[in-house]
């Protein structure tokens, strides 16, 4: 068998195969013995009618083609192993001579794992360090009362109240919206909670809300803002009708001692703003500390050179894609609804991601590359440690590792345990 490669642009290689006759006659025998088991020939058993009449009733160019495909799936691979390439994607074959008696002849495109240069950038991941060892982390006392003043609010109790709703007070409220006297689609609304002040509405709603008390009705006309999500609605003139079902006064309880006590673990105020201020400073730590690696991240792009395949690129874009509907479907919204609100279709996110996608390709080969470089690995224990963690924060790992794809499992937990090391070798030029 004669094998030649060529190199292509954008990672990708062409390899020409010529498999003489004596070799690749007996891939039409496993042929004949394949297509005869589905061809119906009186007098023989699925798969034992003889060559001729196989040939006959199914055609000698589909003899031809199923032992081109089978001489190809078992060839192909073995070129793969035996010149250590790293295919990526489904192969483009082209058959270039193929008739009995003579050699096979065809060649294969495909996308390959990318070769990446990296130049230097030891002196650049220096500077970076040099510039945040004098970066001091500090809390001021200022940002602990904003912190307590949140958490107070967070605890916020809501007492039903005989009077005018105010700013700040939860209402529950009907409503409806038309325009010129016709009800607009999705317009209306029963036992609608609202907090005055949240701003949930259109400007000058809840404006004309306080002031109302249980059982009021009101309506009002509004002009929707020029911007509004809807086109259909963006600028125009509508009448709102408003009834007031429930008027609540929001108490927040009062920041001291006992505030702190209800919490559980504390004994008092004290204990409660050191830990907040603990917890805010390790928080500003861990922002630090990320910027810092995502400047490292920002380095080695620069400082990397690669001809990326199309596949690998549109993979990337398939990921971020997922991690798209996932965030969307988080926030309580179908991928489909927000793409309307935001006036975008799919291809306009995948065209949008494309140079995005490049920079988080380079940085995942250039980390890796890294990693080789410096002779940075992690034990399979290691990884199986963390796959169990993901796994156990996931809910019941048995039920988890039926649907669960664990070699990409591994493959992921291992990626992230290795880029870990990196940044902690960085960290420490």
């Amino acid at each position: 068998m004669k094998i030649e490669i060529k190199k292509l642009p954008k990672s990708e290689i062409e390899i020409k195969t010529i498999i003489p006759w004596e070799k690749w006659k007996g891939f039409l025998d496993l042929a004949v013995a394949d297509i005869s088991k589905n061809v119906k020939i009186k007098g023989f058993r699925p798969g034992k009618a003889p060559k001729e009449m196989v040939e006959q009733e199914a055609g000698k160019d589909a003899i031809l083609n199923k032992a081109v495909q089978k001489a190809i799936q078992k060839n192909y691979p073995k070129i793969l192993a035996d010149e250590k390439i790293e295919a990526i994607g489904a192969p483009e074959v082209e058959v270039l001579k193929v008739a009995e008696g003579n050699d096979l002849e065809y060649k294969i495109k495909t996308a390959v794992m990318p070769k990446i240069k990296l130049s230097p950038w030891q002196k650049s991941v220096k500077k970076i360090n040099q510039e945040h060892q004098n970066v001091e982390v500090e809390v001021m006392e200022k940002e602990v009362e904003k912190e307590l003043k949140k958490l107070a609010h967070s605890r916020v109790k809501s007492v039903t109240v005989n009077r005018e709703a105010r700013q700040k007070d939860s209402v529950e409220i009907n409503f409806q919206v038309f325009r010129d006297g016709v009800p607009i689609e999705n317009g209306t609304g029963k036992k609608h909670n609202l907090i005055l002040g949240s701003g949930a509405f259109i400007p000058g709603f809840e404006d004309n809300i306080i002031g109302m008390k249980r059982g009021d009705k009101k309506e009002f006309e509004l002009e929707f803002p020029k911007e509004y999500r809807s086109g259909d609605l963006a600028g125009k003139k509508a009448e709102f009708k408003v009834e007031m079902n429930l008027v609540q006064e929001r108490i927040a309880p009062l920041v001291n001692d006992e505030f702190a006590s209800s919490l559980g673990k504390f004994k008092n105020l004290e204990e409660l703003k050191k830990s907040l201020k603990e917890g805010m400073k390790k928080e500003k730590e861990r922002q630090i500390k990320e910027k810092r690696r995502a400047e490292f991240t920002e380095k080695l792009i620069e400082k990397t050179e690669v001809e990326l395949p199309e596949i690998l690129i549109q993979e990337e874009i398939k990921k971020m894609m997922a991690e798209f509907e996932s965030q969307v479907r988080s926030m309580g919204m179908e991928p489909v609804d927000y793409l309307k609100q935001i006036k975008k279709t799919e291809q306009d996110l995948r065209k949008d991601w494309k140079l995005q996608a490049v920079k988080r390709i380079k940085a995942a080969l250039a980390l890796s590359q890294v990693a080789k470089d410096r002779n940075i690995k992690v034990s399979s224990e290691e990884v199986e440690e963390e796959m169990n963690k993901t796994l156990s924060r996931h809910g019941d790992r048995k039920n988890l590792e039926k649907t669960v794809d664990l070699k990409k499992l591994y493959s992921y937990a291992e990626g992230m345990l290795v880029n870990e090391r990196v940044f902690e070798v960085l960290e420490k030029m």
